[in-house]
């Protein structure tokens, strides 16, 4: 008996059960892919950027010539810092207020808008028109149209008693439907030189922007987004739905209009800068839920913007520097885009 009770006594103690967390990254596993992820994506950002700088640039590097030239070509890696922050942001964010994972901003009309000022520019006022539409005051107004034109609708149909996001997402589609036949009408009245000065600016490029927009365009851009990365506990909460966001204490509907005004803000920003990407922002946003392999917003966000600024500054380096064809990066863009888009619908898998 004495021996039995001494060998229990000796064995080894159990092993206590491992740690339950229902925080984020819970284990040691997910935060070191997390981090990996973010390495991979920095290194690959620093490396697009510093080729936008140095490839194909006659001086030697880190000599003063160099840097001339560099700082002339740094002026389309802000442009794309810009974009990618606005455009990764904004649809991450408009997913989670309309909990729905297969569309982006631009369902609401901001780029039929943009399209219907800029051919109703030419249409009136022929290639001038073109010149009409650039310059400081017009960027400012045509954010200003833009961001209105979106709190009116959201204003509208959100704040009634009887609000429903699926109802406003219904009229946005029907209104930038509209104003795109009446765009279309329009572009088949318009001379043929005419319509290809236009169809410059219908597609999304980097050389639409104009350095003299970026004073405008980099603080609205900064201040939506440190907002909206403020906001980011209170959107992982507005991802638990109305009814249990409304249990713990969040006014839902107050926040999905705050949310979704600083989402018109930087989606007006980024159409206004360069034109239309449609899905620009689908594409990165879909990447950056795989990549991050959480909901949190506080992770998604940075995993987005760097998949956003990859992709972009990855399609300009190669179609301008390897293909001498940087007017079709939009194209690019859209295409694989488009492609991810059919193969999420198609799947009906894990987003």
């Amino acid at each position: 008996m004495a021996e039995t009770t001494l060998s229990r006594v000796t064995e080894p103690l159990a092993a206590p059960p491992a740690e339950r967390s229902s925080r984020t990254l819970a284990t040691p596993r997910a935060r070191r892919r997390y981090l990996v992820i973010i390495a991979v994506l920095s290194v690959l950002a620093v490396g697009f950027a510093f080729g936008q700088l140095a490839w194909d640039n006659p001086m030697p590097v880190g000599s003063d010539g160099f840097w001339r030239i560099a700082e002339l070509r740094a002026t389309n890696l802000v442009i794309m810092a810009v974009v990618a922050i606005c455009q990764a942001v904004a649809t991450v964010s408009f997913q989670t207020v309309t909990d729905n994972r297969i569309i982006t901003p631009s369902i609401m009309g901001f780029e039929a808008l943009y399209t219907a000022i800029q051919t109703t520019a030419v249409y009136l006022l022929g290639i001038a028109g073109i010149m009409a539409v650039q310059g400081v005051s017009q960027f400012l107004l045509q954010i200003t149209l833009m961001v209105g034109f979106s709190m009116l609708l959201y204003g509208w149909l959100l704040s009634g008693r009887y609000g429903n996001i699926q109802i406003m997402l219904l009229i946005g589609i029907i209104i930038g439907g509209g104003l795109a036949s009446v765009s279309t009408f329009m572009q088949r009245l318009l001379t043929p030189s005419e319509f290809d000065v236009l169809a410059a600016r219908l597609f999304g490029n980097i050389a639409n922007a104009d350095a003299s927009y970026l004073p405008i365009a980099v603080p609205l851009c900064l201040i939506a987004t440190a907002l909206l990365w403020a906001s980011s506990r209170r959107l992982n909460i507005v991802a638990l739905g109305r009814d249990a966001s409304t249990g713990l204490g969040l006014n839902h509907r107050r926040e999905t209009m705050r949310v979704l005004f600083l989402v018109s803000i930087l989606m007006a920003v980024s159409t206004a800068l360069i034109g239309p990407m449609t899905f620009l922002g689908f594409l990165v946003a879909t990447l950056a839920y795989q990549f991050a392999d959480t909901h949190d917003h506080r992770y998604v966000f940075p995993v987005a913007v760097l998949t956003c600024f990859v992709v972009l500054s990855g399609a300009y380096f190669v179609m301008r520097n390897i293909f001498y064809a940087n007017g079709v990066v939009s194209i690019i863009i859209e295409l694989v885009g488009g492609l991810v888009f059919l193969f999420v619908i198609l799947r009906k898998g894990r987003l």
